[in-house]
């Protein structure tokens, strides 16, 4: 093997890679064709109801076979259980525990079937307890635990082994907001140190706060997978734009003088202004110019919608309202 070779090997060994993935119940399609790579740091699923994010999800934490193609994890494979499903975390948006544990039993015993012993065992167990703020709780039966603390308590598992991968769906159903910022650090914390985490939620809002890429589904396919940024660049859709600027009604008058814009309108506050251009990078240029030749002075300039839930409200929303 030479080192050209050894370097992608060692690349593979660091991401999940979706080989043209489909898997079929019966006659009904879960999701079609999926060709993916999902690199260490936070990736978020999104798509709307039905679209294949649990299917994906779980194909990914080996939970169901695929119909076809093939799915490594971190250079793994699921015919090679044991070490597959030991660098796994996952947690499901359902609720399932076994009758009469508590939160305290229900962590040791998932270390003690991951074959820790038992000193081991206890010393993760209050420490993924301590990461989900459930140690005073944790001798309650899980069947008292409120909705939160049920979702705290599945994260507690999902973590608790210390696994390099997180797959984790929808997990901040049910949280309080001081909760949820905790969680979202952790995430933050664990993706920082190179695992790789992959997150589906339905709040879109909350995927642009997490993640650092995005994967959006419809109706079983892949529509896109990539950074915000580029997917936004890749739709062809007008990117909207904000400035910032105490000349905003004279740049709202004389910026349709530029190539690529198709809409300028003035903020409420008569301070800033909104455009929307269809070449983002030309007119970025274009304007640079023009500040310059007209003395405008500008506070600040960026992209007003870069969101997922701009990408996903074009990508999926409006082209199956057009079909």
């Amino acid at each position: 093997m030479n080192r050209a070779e050894a370097i992608d090997v060692e690349n593979d060994r660091e991401k999940i890679a979706l080989h043209d993935v489909s898997k079929f119940y019966g006659d009904i399609l879960g999701v079609n064709r999926i060709s993916l790579e999902i690199e260490p740091g936070i990736t978020g699923l999104v798509g709307p109801n039905g679209s294949g994010k649990s299917t994906l999800m779980n194909l990914i934490a080996g939970l169901i076979p695929s119909t076809r193609g093939n799915i490594e994890v971190r250079g793994v494979t699921p015919s090679q259980p044991g070490t597959f499903f030991r660098q796994l975390g996952y947690c499901s948006q359902y609720d399932s525990f076994p009758v009469g544990v508590n939160g305290y039993e229900f962590i040791r015993n998932t270390l003690l079937i991951h074959g820790h012993d038992r000193t081991t065992a206890e010393a993760l167990t209050l420490q993924a307890l301590q990461q989900v703020d459930l140690v005073k709780a944790a001798k309650k039966s899980v069947e008292a635990y409120s909705k939160g603390m049920r979702q705290r308590i599945k994260l507690a598992q999902a973590i608790c082994h210390q696994p390099d991968v997180l797959i984790l769906d929808e997990p901040l159903n049910g949280l309080n907001p001081m909760a949820r910022a905790q969680i979202i650090a952790m995430f933050r914390e664990f993706a920082d140190t190179g695992k790789i985490v992959l997150i589906s939620s339905p709040i879109l809002h909350e995927v642009d706060l997490i993640s650092d890429r995005v994967v959006l589904l419809n109706s079983g396919y892949l529509v896109a997978a990539s950074a915000l940024s580029n997917i936004q660049s890749e739709t062809g859709e007008p990117m909207k734009i904000f400035i910032r600027s105490r000349d905003a009604s004279a740049i709202a008058a004389s910026v349709f003088d530029l190539e690529h814009v198709v809409e300028a309108q003035l903020h409420y506050d008569g301070g800033g202004v909104f455009v929307r251009s269809s070449d983002a990078n030309a007119f970025f240029l274009a304007f640079n110019r023009k500040v310059i030749s007209e003395g405008w002075a500008i506070e600040s300039m960026g992209p007003a919608d870069e969101t997922v839930e701009a990408i996903y409200q074009h990508l999926i929303v409006e082209q199956q309202v057009a079909t």
